[in-house]
């Protein structure tokens, strides 16, 4: 799952003898504070953006690792020749509750590169898109990995508003300046698929619409065969009053695979008929020769 996160330039500042250190780690030639221009930006956080997603609080740390020593481009044009900054530092902020990575960037000056510093200095090159691989995006309302739990990004369940919590940081790419709006909250634009395309794409293309509709529709019935399974699960557990609320049993129930599912079933089932077995409503009566002929089958 690739990701592009727009944020914007937050500060600038001298290179102090720490930051100084940090960017001649990057450098093949040792560089001098009169030789760099430092800057700080605001990389992706963990709210939710305009897409209806976000970073995963506890995935920022390792995504913040894998931002350092990465470049800083122009309009995303995957080229030496656009190459204008590099990351040296980042590390994770939390200010008034919103957790968000923090980086300092260093451009050498001189040539083109001071056209850059002048237009960070003035506030033109404000915005930036910060470009990651994310392993996961899973639902904020089940957990489940989402597209395939049933619930829709924007809407509410239980007063809870669904969005993808993206999970499991796997690459860092780069960040870029863009000429785009400055917005107040990081807003994810869909990008850089490393050529992979989704099924249905495929389908298209190849002329196999029919075969994916049948696909679509199986999977379908297979999501409503799992929603029963997790209800009769839940079901079977709080008949046995476990002391567990039904909440987080449906929490658990929709964590499990369809499998596991059949097998708790099964053994829920056994157990319910063991702790409540099966009795007649009227007991057997032995005494046939007092009863009179009238009540006799």
């Amino acid at each position: 799952m690739n990701i592009k996160k727009e944020t914007q330039v937050a500060a600038t500042a001298v290179a102090t003898q720490a930051q100084l250190e940090a960017i001649n780690a990057q450098a093949k030639a040792a560089l001098t504070a009169e030789q760099v221009y430092v800057f700080s930006l605001r990389l992706c956080d963990d709210q939710i953006d305009r897409d209806l997603e976000r970073f995963d609080t506890a995935a920022l740390p390792q995504l913040a690792k894998l931002f350092v020593g990465k470049t800083g481009i122009v309009d995303h044009k995957w080229s030496s020749n656009s190459q204008v900054a590099r990351i040296f530092e980042t590390q994770v902020v939390q200010e008034d509750g919103v957790s968000y990575i923090k980086a300092w960037a260093y451009i050498r000056r001189g040539g083109v590169a001071e056209e850059v510093i002048a237009d960070i200095e003035a506030g033109i090159k404000k915005e930036v898109s910060v470009g990651c691989a994310m392993g996961r995006g899973v639902c904020s309302i089940c957990g489940g990995e989402y597209g395939t739990c049933g619930h829709q990004k924007g809407e509410h369940y239980d007063g809870a508003l669904c969005c993808v919590i993206l999970k499991e940081p796997m690459d860092a790419y780069e960040f870029s300046f863009v000429a785009v709006p400055a917005q107040r909250e990081a807003g994810v634009i869909k990008g850089l698929r490393a050529g992979k395309r989704c099924l249905k794409e495929l389908a298209d293309e190849f002329g196999a619409q029919s075969e994916y509709r049948a696909l679509y529709l199986q999977a379908q019935l297979g999501r409503q065969y799992e929603k029963q399974l997790q209800n009769e699960v839940v079901r079977l557990f709080l008949s046995l009053d476990m002391g567990i609320n039904e909440p987080v049993l449906r929490s658990i129930a929709q964590k499990v695979s369809s499998e596991e599912l059949q097998q708790l079933k099964k053994a829920l089932e056994e157990r319910v008929a063991q702790s409540f077995p099966v009795q007649t409503q009227l007991h057997g009566y032995r005494d046939h020769e007092n009863m009179e002929s009238g009540f006799l089958i």
